[in-house]
């Protein structure tokens, strides 16, 4: 039960939120982006306007309107709706949610949906004691997530949910949510008189990375920082907006997809001899703060897999530059590594040793480990020697002619593996 005082707070809060929070869309018409989900006639959207979706996982970067979809559900759904978040939750709160949703069910025949936000945050276990609620109705699941559902959902649990991809905005969709926060009177800044030029409004939209968040935390901070006692009126240009937006951080997470995206996205572009590619994603790496080792240890392996003997030297290059790496560290060896990019990247390539020890692989998992022919074993004691270890070997040094002899198992005579 709600005194005078949780009312007065519960104001403050909404009159005193950040912008971004304030003009969070409270209808589907509303929503900028993800016109393939919910746009006009889309299934997503049907359902969603007849009250019968399904559990489901919203995956999707930062910014992209998980949150504020599940919101419009909410307000748009007959059932109970409770929203937890997996960083501040855990079973006891579950354990109460099912106690009510059952008695919700029993009594009212009300359904009830539970949104986890951060999804991927619980552990396996609390993951698991969601399943038999989630098969049987007691509760319709909506988790949100920025990582991989594949990856950090439970497979059991992700077999009962549908999984929805949400994008990242467009710069046009940004510059559209942009605008209403510096036009709506109630929720942004329409009560002022905020000045800004077309071109810095695309500015601040592509900057942002798909990112609403950013755009309006930009924004706010911006005027906020620029507004004068008593003046109405704020002039906003694009030197006010790059220092308000103070980008240090780049869409780009160590122990997730992205960062596999990303270093995956480096290999194929030196793969397909573009250096310029290649230099770009190097950057994108380094300077979202990735460990330069782990990037150095990575060419070292590209320097053999995807160029080999091909050029010799690359294997010298990239083993020189983590070496440079480990006694330089950032920001000293960025452009270590960047030579050691650029040159894999313009190297003759050739995965002729990757695919022979492949087959290598192959040979040794699908025959059985013949022994060592007797004219190769060592023969260190005269029993060995007695036994035929070493007889017949030729050793190459004392002949100026070639020499034939066999250096592989009886069964694998002949057999090519580097071709």
């Amino acid at each position: 039960m709600q005194d005078l005082f949780d009312g007065k707070l519960n104001n403050d809060l909404a009159k005193n939120a950040p912008l971004a929070d304030r003009l969070r869309p409270e209808s589907l018409d509303e929503f900028e982006g993800q016109e393939e989900l919910i746009g006009v006639g889309k299934m997503f959207r049907n359902l969603i306007q007849n009250d019968e979706i399904p559990s489901m996982i919203f995956w999707g970067p930062p910014g992209s309107g998980k949150t504020t979809l599940a919101r419009i559900i909410a307000k748009m759904t007959k059932s109970e709706f409770i929203q937890l978040s997996a960083t501040a939750s855990g079973l006891a709160d579950l354990r109460k949610i099912v106690s009510a949703a059952q008695s919700g069910r029993k009594f009212n025949n009300r359904r009830t949906i539970l949104f986890i936000d951060e999804i991927h945050r619980w552990n396996k276990s609390q993951q698991d004691s969601l399943l038999p609620y989630v098969e049987n109705g007691t509760i319709t699941l909506i988790g949100a997530t920025t990582e991989n559902p594949s990856f950090e959902v439970n497979s059991a649990l992700l077999s009962r949910s549908r999984v929805f991809v949400l994008k990242s905005l467009a710069a046009e969709n940004i510059k559209n949510i942009l605008k209403r926060a510096i036009s709506d009177k109630v929720r942004g800044y329409g009560a002022l008189d905020v000045q800004i030029l077309e071109k810095t409004l695309d500015y601040l939209s592509g900057v942002a990375n798909g990112d609403a968040r950013i755009a309006l935390n930009a924004l706010e901070f911006a005027v906020k920082a620029s507004r004068k006692e008593g003046q109405k009126m704020i002039q906003l240009n694009q030197e006010t907006i790059r220092e308000a937006l103070q980008k240090t951080h780049l869409l780009y997470d160590r122990a997730g997809e992205e960062h596999y995206n990303i270093i995956s996205a480096l290999h194929k572009s030196m793969r397909g001899s573009d250096a310029d590619a290649a230099l770009y994603w190097l950057g994108r790496m380094l300077e979202a703060g990735e460990d330069p080792l782990y990037v150095a240890r990575r060419l070292v392996r590209f320097a053999s897999e995807d160029i080999g003997l091909a050029d010799p030297q690359a294997l010298v290059q990239a083993t020189t530059a983590y070496t440079a790496c480990h006694y330089l560290g950032m920001p000293e060896c960025n452009v270590i590594l960047a030579q050691a990019v650029a040159y894999l990247a313009r190297a003759p390539k050739s995965n002729a040793l990757y695919i022979a020890y492949g087959e290598v692989q192959r040979d040794i998992r699908e025959t059985e480990n013949e022994p060592v022919p007797l004219h190769l074993r060592n023969a260190p004691t005269d029993l060995m020697k007695d036994l035929g270890y070493g007889k017949g070997y030729k050793y190459n040094p004392n002949f100026k002619e070639p020499i034939h002899q066999d250096y592989l198992p009886e069964k694998l005579k002949g057999r090519k593996y580097l071709k």
